[in-house]
């Protein structure tokens, strides 16, 4: 290495950027599990993949998530050409890593910036390629976003989502359907989960009947909170947003006269909710708990989702993104530390309309899979096996050797069985260090007497059992 490089990273050691992570080969292996769970389960179900670029233009992605969304949103500077036109005072206080002025930054934008989910790019997507898509249009994308998110537990600025949507459909079997993927997936994860369901049509209602119609996101945002702070805490949330005492009152007159809390997420409270929304004739409350019920009933009556106790109606569920219009789904894992969302979704009946197509009907949900990451990895549930990608080593005893197993290895590998050959004629002792170190369950032992025989002793690593077969049985034993 040369010496600039040796002083460099003396100096300065590599790091990353916060809220970012490096994933090892471990890791990796754990990861690709899960997304490969998660794609089988989508394509059963009849979605295709999809890819969007990781850039987006900027207006492309404005004004889709609330005030607090774009926010988030990373922007991109320019570069390339356009940026030896950057001045040179920007120029240096951005390599220095210092802060521009907010004004002058912007005039250095590019115009384009990371995406932030990858719902939006898919409304994109369908109406730039309307012409070549079969609707109803079901798809299904793997692939990262990114948030300017302060970073925590649980929480990143560039993580996975692996999203699937149906667009071009009003019905509400498709939003059943996305539940019975949601329970699916995570059956066959073994992760225990609750899935909480709501409309948005039934907390426009509840806006209109306490009169908050012109902070409807600021209140639903707070009442959200109910879960983890209590009726009392919404109510002092209330008080110091700005709230009138009348509105508190009616919030604190309509949890009382439903079931507690404990019990409120299920069918108990429909019809005292009903009831006050047909006496103050607010017929979208109607129209959202009619939904809700139709869902819960379809869940409950079929296969898939009969006994299932995990699948609850969730009034204090109020998602924050500013698109969904209907159904609005949130899952949370219930064993492990982790308490936040680790899949959500629902319905955005107009989302493609700011991009020129109005009227088409969307449905989707997301799995936050860096969350479901850390569940799995907290609760001990990765499969055993997946440390390993090799399954048979074979060791090197000398040029002529290896030369040798190399033939074996390809008919291995000809065969569906990984396999490698250590790379250096070294001691045993170092080879066997290296096939446990990277869990390879079997290491295949061929010397100078082995090949004039036409055998091969085959080590299990695990139980430390030696077994000779002959060279053309080898792939049968390790298959069995």
């Amino acid at each position: 290495m040369p010496s600039y490089f040796r002083a460099t990273m003396a100096s300065t050691p590599p790091s990353i950027p916060k809220g970012t992570h490096d994933f090892g080969p471990q890791e990796m292996l754990r990861r690709k599990w899960i997304f490969s769970t998660i794609e089988q389960v989508f394509r059963l179900h009849g979605f295709l993949p999809l890819e969007t670029p990781a850039m987006e233009n900027l207006e492309t992605l404005t004004g889709k998530y609330g005030e607090e969304g774009d926010r988030l949103i990373f922007k991109i500077l320019n570069s390339g050409d356009a940026w030896k036109e950057v001045d040179a005072n920007v120029k240096a206080t951005l390599q220095r890593g210092d802060t521009v002025p907010p004004g002058r930054l912007a005039m250095e934008l590019s115009g384009k910036a990371l995406r932030y989910d990858l719902t939006v790019p898919f409304a994109r997507y369908v109406v730039q390629h309307q012409q070549e898509i079969t609707f109803p249009f079901k798809r299904y994308q793997i692939q990262p976003v990114w948030r300017a998110d302060r970073p925590q537990k649980g929480r990143y600025r560039e993580f996975y989502q692996c999203d699937a949507d149906v667009i071009g459909s009003t019905s509400l079997l498709n939003e059943v359907e996305l539940v019975f993927i949601i329970l699916e997936v995570f059956d066959r994860l073994k992760i225990d989960v609750t899935i909480h369901l709501n409309n948005r049509k039934v907390l426009r209602g509840l806006v209109q009947l306490f009169g908050v119609e012109d902070r409807m996101v600021e209140f639903i945002t707070i009442m959200d909170k109910r879960d983890k702070i209590g009726t009392e805490g919404i109510l002092k949330a209330f008080a110091e947003g700005g709230f009138s005492e009348e509105v508190s009152r009616k919030v604190q007159d309509f949890y009382s006269r439903l079931v507690p809390m404990e019990e409120e997420k299920g069918p108990q409270n429909y019809a005292t909710l009903a009831k006050m929304f047909s006496e103050a004739n607010i017929a979208e409350g109607v129209k959202g708990l009619e939904e809700m019920a139709t869902m819960l009933y379809e869940i409950a009556n079929s296969s898939e989702g009969r006994g299932r106790r995990n699948v609850v109606h969730d009034l204090s569920l109020a998602r924050g993104l500013d698109y969904y219009t209907g159904a609005i789904i949130e899952v949370k894992a219930t064993e492990g530390s982790l308490q936040s969302s680790i899949c959500g979704g629902g319905r955005y009946d107009d989302l493609t309309g700011v991009f020129g197509l109005p009227g088409v009907s969307g449905v989707g949900i997301s799995f936050g899979a860096d969350r479901i990451y850390d569940v799995l990895l907290e609760l001990d549930r990765f499969p055993k096996d997946l440390t390993a990608s090799t399954r048979l080593l074979f060791v090197n005893f000398g040029a002529k050797e290896a030369a040798h197993c190399i033939q074996l290895a390809r008919q291995c590998r000809e065969a569906g069985i990984s396999a490698e050959v250590f790379p250096d004629e070294v001691k045993m002792k170092k080879q066997m260090s290296y096939a446990d170190a990277k869990g390879i369950p079997f290491v295949a032992l061929i010397g100078e007497n082995e090949m004039k025989q036409g055998i091969v002793t085959v080590k299990d690593m695990k139980s430390g059992e030696q077994k000779a077969v002959k060279q053309d049985e080898l792939i049968e034993m390790l298959k069995h």
